[in-house]
This record gives C-alpha cells, sequence and structure tokens, in this order.
C-alpha cells in the first residue's frame, strides 16, 4: 500500500491540563474506513547528558509519580515558551544539577511513545563547565549522583536505568565519544 496515511475527520479535547492535552480524534484509514484515535498532546522536552573532565555524568534521583517509584535519570524537562530548546535544555541542567554546561552538541530527538502521543524530547550533550547550587522548582525534589559513563553504559545494558531518554542519550554518548565524532 503506496499510502499509509490517516486524515483526521473530527477531534474532541476530551482534557486540557497544564502539560498535556488529550483528544478524541475520529480518522479515515487508508482504506476508507473510519477509527477512533486517542492522542495526547505534549508540550516537548529536552534532556542533557553532563559529562565533566573525569567522564562522568550528572543525574538526578527523583520520585516519578506514574510510577510510583524513585528513579535515576539525566536531568531533562518541559519546554517553555519563549526559549529555543537548548536555552530550555541549558535551564533544566542548571536548576536540577547546579552544572554549567559548554560545548552542548545534539544527540538528535526522539519520540517516547509514538503509539499515542505527539511528544518530542530533544537529547544534548554537553561538558561541565563549574558545579554549583541547584535551583529546583518548588514541586521538585531531587538528588545529584556523578557516575562515571562506563558505568552507566553498564547501568543500561543491566536494565538498572528504565528510562528511556536516559538510555538513550548515554548510548548515543558513548558512541560518538568512541567513534571520535565529539
Amino acid at each position: 500500500m503506496d499510502n499509509l496515511s490517516e486524515k483526521t475527520l473530527n477531534s474532541k479535547t476530551v482534557f486540557d491540563g497544564k502539560i498535556l492535552r488529550i483528544l478524541l480524534d475520529e480518522v479515515e484509514l487508508p482504506d476508507g474506513k473510519t477509527a477512533s484515535r486517542e492522542v495526547v498532546n505534549h508540550v516537548g522536552g529536552v534532556c542533557v547528558a553532563p559529562l565533566d573532565e573525569e567522564n562522568n555524568l550528572y543525574f538526578v534521583r527523583q520520585f516519578r509519580y506514574p510510577y510510583k517509584e524513585i528513579t535515576l535519570e539525566l536531568p531533562a524537562g518541559k519546554l517553555e515558551k519563549g526559549s529555543t530548546v537548548l536555552e530550555n535544555g541549558k535551564r533544566e541542567l542548571l536548576e536540577e544539577t547546579g552544572c554549567e554546561g559548554y560545548s552542548f552538541i545534539s544527540l538528535g530527538a526522539m519520540y517516547p511513545s509514538t503509539g499515542y502521543t505527539d511528544e518530542i524530547i530533544h537529547l544534548y550533550a554537553c561538558k561541565v563547565k563549574s558545579v554549583g547550587e541547584q535551583h529546583p522548582d518548588e514541586d521538585e525534589f531531587l538528588n545529584v549522583e556523578k557516575i562515571p559513563l562506563e558505568k552507566a553504559v553498564e547501568m543500561v545494558l543491566n536494565n538498572q536505568l528504565p528510562d528511556a531518554k536516559t538510555q538513550i542519550a548515554i548510548l548515543k554518548l558513548e558512541m560518538l565519544l568512541k567513534s571520535g565524532k565529539i
């Protein structure tokens, strides 16, 4: 089949919140039949892999309510209007870890779950220039941890870091460093 596209026939907002909006859409399928699609609109996010001179990455450990567990992740956050993606990344890095970075490089973007959300998370890596005091949001409670890149790769491969954006950023950074591209 050449045309795999679906055409939106109508769309109804089911929920409109602070960071996401849920839609119930009716679509026309490539074969002319109709179907329903539940879609979560999200403002998007950014994740930064900050690497110091000793090849340590800076992580944040925090409670993630949807999973009811504490996770270990690279610093990240949602995009705010009026700032570029990179500016958002620099802000999140500084707020969550106290790290100021330099030599930022894009590691690309990822789609966390293509089946129901339009969220895009932009990934970056940077060198750590300095480490100061954290300035998390008032409803954000997190601890900073420094882990050698080599150990972080092992943690990904041993299923100890279940967060997708963190896994992808770590593995891409490792491959780019090994190939000499950065």
